[in-house]
């Protein structure tokens, strides 16, 4: 249902004229839906801001929140929507906050009493669903956000269990814990290449003693790691291969062809240090 120009004209009147009165009930409902979550002073300057946008839109006869007369009204939504999201709350208590402007308005109309003339009947309900237009709006929007936040958490989470670290002048490893997919597994071979051509690092350990199982997936995705970092020169040593593990891959079939592979991080350190020794005698003699 869409209002007219002249029932939109009558209700912009209406926000006007009660200003006080609506802002006052309006944030009485809201700050009864959030608990204390916001300031006083915070619900009325949000709830009189969006009378003026919602007056505004009314002024310019939009029909629905959609019109090109309520793109003011729209922005002040979503920024509500993004705040609410941010602050903890949830998408129904956002969208409460504006459906309690219905209420706001039956309460001034009763105290004018008007409330139970036919045609102010008739006005409130055309204006009722342009509200309900609004609160659906503003769900939309407070859904949309919080999937932005859910990916930008997801991402910042995936870096941070994915660390390459430097263990010693020209060895860096990869510390790998939990499950490894496709997303995760593009992230360590970025992160480590990237490492290895910051650091000038002749060898990489991968190790794998934080991952609870070891199938064809994530052993394809460490072996595409290794090669990556052969072709920008580095070599790879596999450690952390627990008995558990080193049974699964034999009874799989998978075959690290000529990688060398240990079983801590400590061993495959030492193996680095022993190579790294007999290059450097190499290099002496």
């Amino acid at each position: 249902m869409t209002l007219s120009a002249d029932e939109a004209a009558r209700f912009a009147a209406l926000l006007e004229e009660h200003e006080q009165a609506l802002v006052a009930a309006w944030t009485e409902r809201v700050a009864a839906s959030v608990r204390g979550r916001l300031s006083h002073a915070e619900l009325e300057r949000q709830t009189s801001e969006l009378r003026r946008g919602f007056r505004q839109a009314l002024v310019g006869s939009a029909q629905d929140v959609s019109g090109e007369s309520a793109g003011e009204l729209r922005a002040q939504l979503a920024e509500l929507s993004s705040i609410r999201a941010r602050q903890g709350f949830t998408a129904t208590e956002t969208a409460v906050s504006v459906f309690a402007f219905k209420e706001a308005v039956l309460a001034v109309l009763d105290a004018n009493k008007d409330g139970n003339d036919a045609a102010t009947l008739r006005d409130y309900v055309a204006f009722s669903s342009f509200i309900d237009d609004a609160a659906l709006f503003t769900f939309d929007s407070y859904v949309r956000v919080r999937e932005e936040l859910i990916a930008d958490q997801a991402e910042q989470l995936l870096e941070l269990s994915t660390p390459v670290v430097k263990l010693w002048e020209g060895v860096v490893a990869v510390p790998l814990v939990g499950t490894l997919d496709s997303a995760r597994a593009q992230v360590v071979m970025e992160r480590l290449l990237q490492t290895l051509v910051d650091t000038g690092s002749p060898y990489a350990i991968i190790d794998i003693t934080g991952v609870p199982a070891v199938d064809t997936q994530v052993a394809q995705h460490v072996l595409k790691t290794v090669v990556a970092a052969r072709l920008m020169g580095a070599d790879c040593i596999i450690s952390g291969i627990r008995p558990q593990i080193a049974q699964t891959i034999v009874a799989l079939g998978i075959e690290f062809g000529d990688i060398a592979t240990k079983a801590s991080l400590a061993d495959a350190l030492r193996y680095v240090l022993a190579k790294t020794g007999q290059a450097k005698k190499a290099r002496e003699r």
